[in-house]
């Protein structure tokens, strides 16, 4: 599968979490509600998820190994620097 769109919209709260994406795979399927969170040692994504009864959260959504994970956290980091760095 390939990722055809990647769209961020940025929130406007004062928590650490900045943005919100949605991803696309080959113009067919897509996944929403993708958090650009602020940590102590950078920007990461949070998959989308669902309150537990015992108050944990579980992934709806998320990518089966590190690699997928990190090469699907670049692209979003990425979308989201392009959205903050201003085009002249």
């Amino acid at each position: 599968m390939n990722i055809t769109d990647i769209r961020v919209r940025e929130v406007q709260t004062d928590s650490k979490m900045k943005a919100v994406a949605s991803i696309t795979f080959d113009n067919s399927f897509v996944v929403h509600d993708i958090k650009i969170v602020e940590g102590q040692e950078g920007m990461f994504i949070a998959m989308p998820s669902r309150k537990l009864s015992d108050g944990s959260f579980r992934d709806i959504a998320h990518p089966i190994n590190t690699s997928a994970r990190a090469e699907l956290q670049q692209l979003i980091l990425d979308k989201y620097q392009q959205l903050k760095t201003p085009q002249s």
